[in-house]
């Protein structure tokens, strides 16, 4: 770490018990190819990290891998950017607007048209832009969006939204890697918005820093991250050591996801920094951090209110989770595992979730903050 930290550098059906013991082999000798982005491809634009995206680009944006796509301009982010996972962040995001709300509160009063400027939300790895396009139903025109809000935006034209991501998502017009700064956003925003994009940054304390910039005065951050692990009934981190065969089968799977994202220079632990950060950052004031400790599966016991509410939850998290060990497949088998070691950890996973008797929380982090006038 620098010695300023502020400083701008832009730099399914399983198999009985027993055949969930059997040692497999973590090697793996299949080859995997590693794609930067074409330089070609940029645009004319001064201002590099933005691709103008066309038609012509559509089909350079993907490359497939272990049978998914991915995106093809980041070689951090190994999680596919293809329909299936679209449809995975859809469900993801269901969780979200249960547990942690579609906006922080300060939200609606910041965004409130005072015929001064036109308010501008900026949703970073917006992934199928579900919370954007929440936002857009609420009060917000949106420049890049997906076609079902338009009609809604002419109700509430008082505001924009810019949703960015390293794939196209229908009317996405700009590409853009977040590793490769934010200079031409400085200044625009009056909300900026991360959710769960960890893995696909550097250096998501610099991250932080650009995001001061990028923000008007008054403006509003909100980020929410998890820890790349997962917790027991007694919420401590669940992290086996590395070429570990054994349940839980959940976190065995995440301690390996965790390992890879951070091979491939993903922060994967950045969501227990993330109060510190923002805290110990002077553009920012009115720091509010929340935690929530969420159940992947309907495993809590009992039929009061709460416990109704988390099992409801948790079923939702359940099926995200599980198509997200789907998704993980090109991560992890690009890390070198082998396909029959992760088909294994996948099967067991599966199970486990499905049986759901095993105590499994993942811990959301979420940080909230404004920026000094």
């Amino acid at each position: 770490m620098s010695a300023n930290p502020y400083s701008l550098s832009d730099d399914t059906d399983s198999d009985d018990d027993s055949d969930r013991y059997t040692e497999m082999s973590l090697d793996s000798s299949v080859a995997t190819s590693r794609t930067s982005v074409d330089q070609s491809m940029r645009s004319p634009s001064p201002t590099p990290s933005v691709f103008s995206f066309t038609s012509s680009m559509r089909a350079q944006a993907y490359r497939q891998e272990y049978g998914r796509g991915l995106n093809n301009y980041s070689d951090v982010y190994r999680l596919p950017a293809d329909d299936e996972e679209l449809e995975r962040l859809d469900k993801q995001h269901e969780v979200f607007c249960k547990v942690v709300g579609r906006y922080p509160p300060p939200f609606p009063e910041i965004m409130a048209d005072d015929d001064f400027e036109v308010k501008a939300v900026l949703d970073l790895g917006c992934g199928s832009g579900s919370w954007y396009a929440d936002t857009s139903w609420y009060h917000c025109h949106a420049l890049i969006t997906a076609h079902r809000i338009m009609d809604i935006a002419r109700e509430f034209p008082n505001c924009s939204a810019v949703a960015v991501d390293l794939a196209p998502m229908q009317s996405l017009s700009e590409v853009d890697d977040i590793n490769l700064g934010l200079e031409h956003f400085y200044g625009d925003f009056n909300v900026v918005h991360c959710q769960l994009i960890s893995s696909g940054i550097r250096d998501y304390q610099g991250l932080i820093n650009h995001i001061s910039h990028v923000l008007r005065p008054g403006g509003l951050v909100e980020v929410t991250e998890f820890p790349f692990s997962f917790a027991g009934f007694d919420k401590q981190q669940i992290l086996p050591p590395a070429g570990s065969f054994h349940p839980p089968w959940t976190p065995l799977w995440m301690s390996y996801a965790n390992r890879a994202v951070k091979q491939r220079g993903g922060d994967a632990d950045a969501s227990s920094h993330l109060h510190e950060w923002i805290s110990n950052h002077p553009a920012f004031e009115d720091v509010v951090y929340r935690e929530y400790w969420v159940p992947c599966s309907p495993w809590m016991r009992g039929s009061d209110p709460e416990t109704q509410f988390w099992n409801e939850v948790g079923t939702v998290l359940r099926e995200d989770l599980k198509a997200f060990l789907k998704s993980g497949r090109p991560l992890l088998l690009g890390h070198g595992l082998s396909e029959e070691f992760v088909d294994a950890m996948e099967r067991n996973a599966y199970a486990e979730l499905d049986e759901a008797v095993t105590p499994l929380y993942v811990l959301l982090q979420n940080v909230y903050a404004r920026k000094r006038h």
